[in-house]
């Protein structure tokens, strides 16, 4: 497929636009990827040109929507099934974040529901969304996980980038990301993919 290359900014502007044609009404995006391709960098990126154009914007981390470890952690700390399957309460992202801003829902999320450090609830309070309002999810595995969501964007690693990225305490997690380019393809189920093995200097794919 074509690949463009872009700077930082003209991929946020890019994504901003394509955010403007889901709708005036609420969008939900999910930006994907494995850590060391930086999604939350992307996804705060988004924030103030979304906003210049009065779409409010609330960021919600993935790593924030984690199970207790009791659950998460139930078949050791370097499971990579477990990391793939377990860790993510992909449930509680959805009904806290996600169908509020769906039709009928009620326009107010919570942004944080766990909190990791502490193993405990996190002490959040809801947020009405505008109804032009943007909700921007960013984390990794997120994709194929049926996460309702107007516009989904994939950071794309070659897989030797991603070794070389991933810290050696992480490198445990590698064979998740292989079942999940094998399982769920996510180049071919998102609707942007950004290839990102150069940070300052990403690609967007496109058909």
């Amino acid at each position: 497929m074509p690949i463009r290359p872009l700077t930082p900014e003209a991929l946020a502007a890019e994504i901003v636009a394509a955010v403007e044609r889901a709708g005036p009404g609420h969008v939900r995006v999910l930006v994907d990827g494995a850590p060391p391709a930086r999604p939350e960098v992307l996804a705060d990126a988004l924030v103030d040109p979304l906003r210049v154009r009065s779409r409010p914007v609330v960021r919600v981390s993935a790593w924030d929507f984690l199970r207790p470890a009791s659950v998460r952690l139930e078949r050791g700390r370097t499971d990579p099934d477990s990391f793939y399957d377990d860790w993510l309460d992909g449930g509680a992202l959805v009904r806290e974040v996600l169908a509020p801003l769906g039709h009928g829902g009620t326009g107010q999320v919570l942004p944080r529901l766990w909190d990791v450090e502490v193993d405990r609830a996190a002490r959040a309070q809801r947020v009405t969304v505008a109804p032009s309002g943007v909700v921007v999810v960013d984390g990794p595995l997120l994709l194929g996980r049926g996460l309702p969501a107007e516009l989904a964007v994939h950071l794309a690693l070659s897989e030797t980038v991603l070794q070389r990225r991933t810290p050696a305490d992480e490198a445990w997690t590698l064979p998740a990301y292989a079942r999940y380019a094998d399982e769920v393809d996510p180049e071919s189920v998102a609707d942007l993919v950004v290839r990102a093995d150069h940070p300052d200097r990403p690609a967007l794919q496109t058909a």
